[in-house]
């Protein structure tokens, strides 16, 4: 593609070099540039793409974007590589990426998916619903990508710009006419979602997450905000009206608002008939339907979903038929029974809201006078600030409280239960393991468990790693259950 042509969806503060050149290649990764490549120098949280940019022009860039003017060429000092200065490299990137890829979310319907709990539920079976109905569709989310029936690994929540419109014009070379992605608030931050075309954004609840990046709660909210301000006229907003911050996300949108509620007038509401561990009986706008999903907090996940789906224009009934049909996501409150009588459930739930609606919801289902044994950790070099929350949380839910590590990542794991710990009284600190190892934490709940208690495996769900010092060892909450079921 010709850099003139390129560059057409930008607006560049200064250009120096000719811009009537072929370029070969796009790419903000510096190892990655080779001979005719554009190379965008990007400022990230840890290191400035800008000091690689002499290695990018050595190993043969074309041209360079950058917005740190320091490392333009001085006026009149001819050079075979093009520079180019902008405001942002972020959105820059994210901008070009779209032109590169032949702006594939303009031949995609693209609904995106945003809040702190159930981003990957609502995407995830949105794309099953789609699918089901007879549709091609595509999937982008925390677990795994999809283009079709083909499964891409996921190594983000939102991957980066490039990869992002490259996977989006695999979708529509597949023949995708649908696409659903997770929006995470460090996507929207830093502009990996620029240049994109969304048909449809849906929220899902705001609680504490990511402080450690966005300083603020503000700040965290108004970063979700920024996708729905984004929307175009024709495009439509599904918002849980039960969340305070709910109508905030729609207060300057352009596209047509729908609201979800299971408390109070809406759009979209339902209300739980009948429930059990393997299922709900809803009635969803006054019609009965089965889901084999469980907990107050999917019924939300449901709404949301019944109310894209309407927005896409399906035929309700339809999409309630479906919707009876779709099994929970892989690690989202999913069951495990044991032939000795006791039930455990693997869970994703990370942040201390969402452990408190799991832990609610298994304390709502289960008989009475069985125990809930609750086995949690938090991740290392992340948002410190919720880890005595949720100590303290999942403590009041139940009847033993295993705490234990999730992802120590490059901290100390001992380190992380102590701000844990911290969240307890000396009493409550008394009645509570703490065992550092997460095998030995989870083998300690099935050997307690008896029959008819629940065991709640919180933090990891669908992850099969630990990441101890940089380094990922295999490791899966659901094949520890199989080995003391």
């Amino acid at each position: 593609m010709l850099l003139s042509e390129l560059l057409s969806v930008i607006q560049p503060i200064e250009v120096v070099g000719s811009t009537d050149k072929e370029i070969k290649g796009l790419h903000f990764d510096s190892r990655k540039i080779g001979e005719g490549d554009l190379f965008v120098a990007q400022v990230g949280t840890a290191v400035d793409g800008h000091t690689f940019i002499d290695g990018c022009v050595a190993q043969g860039a074309a041209a360079v974007v950058l917005s740190n003017k320091e490392y333009m060429p001085v006026t009149g000092n001819p050079s075979p590589v093009t520079f180019i200065l902008v405001e942002n490299t972020d959105k820059a990137l994210g901008l070009l990426a779209s032109k590169w890829f032949g702006k594939p979310s303009k031949e995609l319907t693209l609904v995106g998916v945003t809040g702190t709990n159930g981003k990957t539920t609502i995407a995830t079976l949105l794309y099953k619903l789609v699918r089901a109905m007879g549709h091609k569709a595509g999937l982008l989310s925390t677990v795994v990508n999809y283009i079709e029936e083909e499964a891409v690994p996921a190594t983000h929540t939102t991957p980066d710009a490039i990869e992002l419109n490259g996977l989006l014009r695999r979708m529509v070379d597949a023949g995708c006419t649908y696409a659903f992605m997770e929006v995470s608030s460090h996507a929207i931050a830093q502009e990996r979602i620029a240049g994109l075309d969304f048909d449809g954004a849906l929220f899902t609840n705001l609680t504490r997450d990511h402080i450690d990046y966005h300083k603020t709660f503000d700040n965290y909210r108004d970063t979700k905000k920024r996708l729905f301000d984004g929307l175009k006229k024709t495009a439509f907003a599904v918002t849980n009206k039960d969340d305070k911050n709910g109508l905030v996300m729609t207060q300057n949108c352009k596209a047509a608002v729908h609201t979800y509620s299971t408390r109070s007038l809406a759009d979209y509401k339902a209300q739980i008939l009948e429930e059990g561990f393997d299922g709900m009986m809803l009635s969803i706008n006054g019609k009965e339907v089965f889901v084999p999903l469980v907990g107050r907090f999917n019924v939300s996940n449901l709404l949301c979903i019944y109310g894209a789906a309407l927005c896409l224009g399906f035929e309700e009934l339809e999409v309630l038929r479906v919707l009876s049909t779709l099994k929970p996501v892989n690690g989202r409150f999913e069951t495990i029974h044991s032939p000795k009588g006791w039930t455990a459930i693997v869970d994703y739930a990370h942040t201390p809201d969402a452990v408190d609606n799991v832990i609610q919801t298994i304390r709502e289902i289960k008989k009475e006078g069985a125990k809930l044994i609750t086995v949690v950790g938090c991740g290392g070099n992340r948002d410190k600030g919720k880890r005595p929350m949720m100590a303290k949380i999942a403590k009041q839910g139940s009847e033993q409280l295993i705490l234990t590590s999730d992802n120590p990542r490059d901290e100390e794991p001992k380190d992380i239960l102590k701000d844990m710990t911290d969240g307890l009284t000396a009493d409550e600190l008394r009645s509570t393991l703490v065992i550092e190892d997460r095998a030995a934490a989870i083998q300690t709940a099935c050997t307690l468990a008896q029959t008819n208690d629940v065991i709640l495996i919180a933090g990891k769900g669908h992850e099969d790693y630990q990441i101890i010092k940089g380094v990922k060892h295999h490791f899966d909450d659901h094949e520890q259950v199989q080995m003391h079921l």
